[in-house]
């Protein structure tokens, strides 16, 4: 086994120790023991990771793409099935994004989670989690990665639903679960379509078939078309895209660092990495990618929208996570590969950041998320103020932080594609606008006007505690049994929060500096190996004038959503009510979220509800039970009785019973 896979191999399997490390010793695990054994693990495996990703470089480009395979599981009738890895950049970029994020979340959670009830039990559910998302991000074939796909939904719904008294948590974590299952099918259906035309599960193997014109020579091909499709059911039910978004919001529901964890760098993103991994079918089948492309764009815009009016601080940053997951979508299918996956990296900082920051203020209104009830915190809290201020810049498109790049380089190589392309690209310029517009609105009415009495307490140095509730329904809470801790932590006060979040910060304020057009292209060096071959790669490139057309037009647009912002919410705070009622159909639509929710609820739900009931009252009790249950029950009793009855034990009876049988038979003969 070579360097690369050996250090691969313990990039992935460390935080599967971690997690059975917590898992047996919870009992004997003591104070913050658990949170540094899981962060322990993660580091390690980011270390490994960037081991790995270095020995890779090092090698020609045909050597950088490799399957390393533990062993075969099933090699009959044609199917390849083996525990393998596809080593390449790719999977490393995304080793990489993974793990380094998700350490540092693990190193925000040690103080976070202090005094939780659950403390033990929610660092081996973390290390598990990232366990999984690398298991996909790895997979050397269709098999492992269905069943990382599936891990990470199981994961999810055991982090959502982690204070498992909420009713509201374990909902949550249901409804997550259950549109991830949908997903799950889509993803294991279109792989039989892929397998019933390539005859293989192994990636390299397929991907060599379509490039030799060996299976689905022709362009979209109807096979080739529907598993492509089917894939993008799988991506859009993980990575939150309309209409299977709406588990999103609601997985707000766990820990904000689970927030952070599944925002950030992994769940969300495994449909973004789905498609940039199967680029050589999504290339031969474009109706395909046409779809991706339509639907993404559809979700950044819509999900931009929505966040304009929600007032629950992490469901804001919820449905930016959706939009922002929309402009990678919309790369990925559109050829852009590159500018997706390099906004998928500054997307993991700032939006990591951002959720860590919120959990601090969170922190200090003791659980409360509403900002309606938050303001002023400016002064109190000023090291998070300075987090939310620089994840705020980079996720609304401003030079020189790290979204300014990846979301602008986006939508230049979106409009370089010409025809109905174009049209992508200015709605995501529109939507670019109103991120500028929702996340100062955030910034504005959460830190600046007059401080709120938790912003008071804060001052005078006493954080505040109020009852124990449900941030969600108002009710009470035992912090005990599966409810969130007695304690609240903040960044000021937390070195370990501090320390990841000023981490993070650096890194959204730098991280652009990999891909600034004309200077530097080493993001784009080092995925090359994977996407050699692919006409996009190759040859869509924007012109110098749309690059620098795009640039100027992205943070003017940028701009001009703060300076509105600061208008509304700090010049002027009451005029954002004249809006509502001047332009109420609008509001509704933006505050009701569309009635996505409303709709499922209405088309699905309902219907599927009431033919459950039908099936248990209508065939289970009365035609089940009843007649074919109950019926061939009575049928046994009553032939049961009839022998019993006949069964007396007399001798006489059992002889006279069988001379009358005798002359019954005897007569049957001589009649027939």
């Amino acid at each position: 086994m070579s360097t690369v896979e050996t250090f691969t191999w313990l990039a992935l399997l460390l935080p599967l120790a971690g997690a059975v490390i917590n898992g047996v010793g919870f009992r004997v695990w003591k104070g913050k023991t658990a949170g540094v054994i899981g962060t322990f693990f993660l580091f390690a495996a980011f270390a490994c990771a960037v081991v790995a990703a270095i020995k890779l470089k090092s090698l020609p480009h045909e050597a950088q793409h490799a399957t390393s395979v533990a062993w075969d599981y099933a090699a009959t009738l044609g199917i390849d099935a083996q525990l393998s890895l596809l080593i390449d950049p790719l999977a490393l970029y995304m080793t990489l994004v993974v793990t380094g994020v998700s350490a540092l979340i693990h190193l925000y959670s040690v103080a976070y989670m202090t005094s939780d009830e659950g403390y033990v039990r929610f660092f081996a559910y973390l290390n598990f989690f990232v366990f999984s998302m690398l298991v996909l991000v790895l997979a050397g074939n269709f098999l492992i990665l269905i069943v990382g796909w599936a891990f990470v939904g199981a994961a999810s719904y055991m982090l959502i639903s982690f204070w498992y008294r909420r009713t509201t948590a374990t909902n949550a974590g249901i409804k997550a679960f259950v549109i991830n299952v949908l997903g799950d099918v889509g993803l294991v259906l279109g792989t039989y379509f892929i397998f019933k035309g390539t005859g293989s599960l192994d990636f390299l193997t397929t991907f060599k078939e379509i490039e030799e014109g060996a299976a689905f020579a022709t362009e979209n091909d109807g096979d080739l078309v529907a598993g492509c499709l089917l894939l993008l059911v799988g991506a859009f039910a993980k990575s939150a895209q309309v209409p299977l978004h709406t588990w999103l919001p609601d997985a707000m529901e766990g820990p904000t660092p689970v927030s952070s964890l599944i925002h950030a760098a992994t769940m969300v993103t495994a449909g973004v990495y789905l498609i940039a991994r199967m680029w050589p079918l999504f290339e031969q089948a474009p109706a395909a990618a046409n779809v991706g492309a339509i639907i993404g764009c559809a979700t950044l815009f819509i999900a931009a929208t929505i966040a304009l009016t929600q007032t629950d601080l992490k469901r804001v940053i919820a449905y930016s996570t959706m939009s922002q997951i929309g402009y990678m979508v919309m790369a990925v299918c559109s050829g852009a590969y590159v500018a997706g996956l390099f906004h998928l990296m500054t997307h993991a900082f700032f939006k990591a950041l951002l959720f860590m920051a919120a959990g601090s203020i969170i922190a200090a209104m003791a659980n409360v998320q509403n900002l309606d009830k938050m303001g002023g915190f400016r002064r109190s809290m000023p090291f998070t103020y300075g987090c939310f201020i620089v994840g705020g810049l980079a996720l609304s498109g401003i030079p020189p932080f790290s979204g300014f790049f990846s979301k602008d380089e986006i939508l230049a190589y979106t409009a370089a594609r010409g025809d109905w392309h174009v049209a992508l690209a200015v709605i995501g310029y529109v939507a670019a606008f109103m991120t500028a517009v929702y996340t100062f609105r955030l910034i504005f009415r959460a830190f600046w006007g007059d401080p709120v009495k938790e912003a008071q307490e804060l001052e005078a140095g006493h954080m505040a505690h109020g009852e124990h509730v449900n941030p969600a329904n108002g009710e009470p809470e035992d912090t005990h049994v599966g409810f969130p801790g007695p304690e609240h932590h903040i960044a000021e006060r937390a070195p370990e929060m501090k320390g990841a979040m000023g981490v993070l910060a650096v890194l959204a304020t730098i991280a652009g500096v990999l891909q600034i057009p004309f200077v530097t292209h080493w993001v784009d060096t080092f995925l090359e190996p994977t996407f050699e071959g692919s006409f996009y790669f190759e040859d869509l490139h924007p012109s110098d004038s749309l690059t620098i057309a795009g640039m100027v037009i992205g943070a003017s647009l940028g701009l001009a959503g703060i300076a509105l912002a600061y208008r509304l919410w700090v010049q002027k705070p009451g005029t954002t009510a004249a809006l509502i009622e001047r332009f109420r159909p609008l509001y509704s639509l933006s505050f009701h979220k569309w009635w996505f929710d409303e709709l499922i609820d209405a088309i699905i739900v309902r219907p599927a509800a009431w033919v459950g009931r039908v099936c248990d009252q209508q065939v289970e009790r009365i035609l089940i039970n009843g007649v074919l249950t109950g019926g061939t029950t009575g049928l046994v009793k009553s032939a049961s009785a009839a022998v019993r009855g006949v069964q007396s034990g007399f001798l006489r009876y059992y002889a006279a019973a069988f001379a009358l049988g005798t002359v019954a038979v005897t007569f049957y003969f001589l009649v027939a």
